[in-house]
């Protein structure tokens, strides 16, 4: 089914074949979860080409493919089956092509050569039911390590013991690694969207964000949660409110047909209207399978549709005092939604 979209995709391009080589892709495509090697798809044909430590492993994994083995050289092998098929009109991934790549390509492949755009991606941005049941366990992973390490976090601790801790439980618990470098931050250092974890000391009276997730058999979790140890500022307090609200809120409108600019614009307008609107400084979410951020996205022109899956992180940053952030992963459904990151997101002081 995969590759008779792709092939209908090249079909209203004009295209003979397409070179695939975005590692997302690849796997997605053909199940192949090597670190190296391209696939090469055809109207008729499909290959996954790969060196001498990757031919066993793709036989087994990559179905519906051919296997090609390469001992040195992956391009005279890719020139010669492209001939061997005749191919005229190749497409190409410029999104995942250096200048470099192309400019070999160019000197190497003998056929003309089209730079295309989200061929693959756009298939991979409905979830099938396979893959939700893989982004599920992610998703529980993630809940189950944030419970285990809200019993350790107290002051004296670091925002590194934090993070290294929620790696460790996510894997005991049998995620193959983090779907991020798990961002903590603490203190007035929570007012930093992207903090990452540093050696700073946790102290009485501090706020802690803390945003990461799980990779199961390939697929992501990414949640948000944001705790205080010791009684937080009023303000931080007032925030805290805020921003659950606005989270509650969006994914209450989520629903098939929506733009994602327009879902954007509601938790921003749900913010302003408590006149912290400049303090909401990135999008509301974004989409989330294969890799952390993929569509739909905000600054795309996509509608959510049955299957998406999709963060939804509102959170109000202010220098000098602190921030707040809450994230949920959610599956749009037919009629409403499906949160895969349940757990209660009121305000714990530890």
């Amino acid at each position: 089914m995969k590759l008779t979209k792709v092939r209908e995709k090249l079909t209203n391009l004009g295209l003979e074949a397409l070179l695939i080589t975005s590692p997302y892709n690849r796997r997605y495509l053909s199940e192949f979860t090597g670190t190296a090697g391209v696939l090469l798809v055809s109207m008729s044909d499909a290959y996954v080409i790969v060196d001498g430590r990757y031919t066993d492993q793709a036989r087994t994994q990559a179905k519906e493919f051919a296997v090609v083995e390469h001992n040195k050289n992956l391009l005279e092998v890719l020139a010669s089956l492209l001939e061997t098929l005749n191919i005229r009109k190749l497409g190409y991934e410029a999104d995942h092509t250096s200048v470099t790549q192309l400019n070999t390509y160019q000197k190497t492949l003998h056929t003309e050569l089209v730079g295309t755009s989200n061929i693959v991606e756009s298939l991979r941005i409905i979830k099938s039911e396979e893959e939700l049941v893989l982004m599920r366990k992610a998703a529980g992973i993630a809940e189950e390590a944030f419970e285990y390490v809200l019993g350790m976090i107290k002051p004296g601790i670091t925002e590194r013991d934090i993070s290294a801790e929620l790696i460790y439980q996510m894997q005991k618990l049998g995620a193959s690694g983090s779907s991020n470098d798990p961002i903590v931050a603490s203190g007035v250092r929570s007012a930093l969207p992207h903090g990452r974890a540093t050696d700073k000391v946790i102290e009485h009276g501090d706020i802690i964000t803390m945003d990461y997730g799980a990779v199961y058999n390939g697929y992501l979790s990414d949640m948000t949660r944001t705790i205080a140890v010791g009684e937080p500022s009023a303000e931080l307090k007032k925030i805290y409110k805020i921003v659950l609200e606005t989270l509650e809120y969006t994914k209450e409108q989520a629903r098939p047909g929506l733009s994602v600019k327009d879902y954007d614009q509601l938790a921003r307008d749900y913010i302003e209207k408590y006149g912290y609107g400049k303090y909401f400084i990135h999008g509301i979410g974004h989409g989330l399978g294969l890799e952390l951020h993929e569509a739909p996205t905000v600054a795309g022109n996509e509608c959510f549709e049955e299957n998406m899956v999709f963060t939804v992180e509102p959170g109000i940053y202010i220098s000098g005092l602190g921030g707040v952030r809450i994230e949920d992963d959610i599956i749009i459904k037919k009629d409403g939604i499906e949160n895969l990151t349940p757990s209660s997101k009121q305000l714990m002081i530890l």
